[in-house]
């Protein structure tokens, strides 16, 4: 094996595996969605590229660091085909408006149901709005794992959105709630232009093991699984620094979760 397969492919995995750490972590993954029109969620991809074929042996794409770092994403498709624009309404306040209009392929109450603009009492910065998506992807493992997520840096946009995406760590075997898309607002005299099947956001897996495969699986939702679930989402409803709570959270979780389809 050369110098560079053993970095990019098995740095630290040897050390572990003797530690009695996993060398592949199943994660399931599943969509917890109480309205109707559950069609709109797709199922998560892996990342790929479309390049053509390396012309020399040194080419990028076929360095082995960089298909390792490709191959560990995850891409969440986007739901919907929307436009969204700032104006500022008589009062002089900022009001969230569908830039497209009557020619807009979402109707109020679907817009209602999918986003919501942050109070701006909770915004990082006066000048920059929050705005936050339901996406209620639930990943869940039965071993330490945990997920990552973050704005869709690999793929290129011909048009710059007008914001950043915030992202987020948490641990999924013990705290597997549903995920949520959350942009700030940089810009807010351009629009935010969202298209079905792009990609939405990514995520990727932190184990034990550094050399670890993840084998994501669509998980079943079975009534433990459910239960669980219910005990902790939107406690951020009553309570801070939710991180707090995974002691107790992880002392009443099933021994296993995990049940693929």
């Amino acid at each position: 094996m050369s110098w560079d397969n053993y970095f990019a492919e098995d740095a630290g995995a040897a050390e572990a595996e003797g530690r009695g750490k996993s060398r592949t972590v199943t994660v399931g993954w599943t969509v917890k969605w109480d309205g109707k029109g559950g069609a709109i969620w797709a199922p998560p991809q892996g990342f790929s590229r479309s390049d053509p074929k390396a012309a020399s042996a040194k080419s990028i794409q076929a360095c082995p660091a960089a298909i390792d770092f490709d191959r560990r994403h995850f891409v969440i498709p986007c739901p919907v085909d929307i436009e969204l624009a700032f104006a500022r309404n008589q009062q002089g306040g900022l009001q969230l408006v569908d830039n497209k209009g009557e020619q807009s392929g979402m109707r109020p109450q679907g817009r209602a149901n999918l986003f919501i603009v942050q109070p701006p009492s909770e915004w990082r910065h006066p000048d920059r709005p929050i705005i936050q998506f339901t996406a209620p992807y639930v990943f869940v493992a039965d071993e330490p794992c945990w997920v990552v997520q973050t704005a869709p840096h690999l793929h290129w946009f011909p048009e710059q959105r007008p914001g950043v995406q915030m992202g987020g760590r948490f641990p999924v075997h013990i705290w597997p709630r549903p995920m949520a898309w959350a942009f700030e607002w940089y810009d807010v005299t351009k629009p935010l232009k969202l298209t079905r099947g792009g990609p939405w956001f990514y995520v990727h897996f932190e184990t034990e093991n550094p050399g670890a495969r993840v084998r994501l699986v669509e998980q079943e939702m079975t009534e433990e699984l459910e239960t669980y679930l219910d005990s902790i989402t939107d406690v951020s409803n009553y309570v801070n620094r939710t991180y707090g709570l995974f002691a107790d959270a992880q002392r009443a979780r099933p021994a296993k979760l995990v049940k693929p389809k």
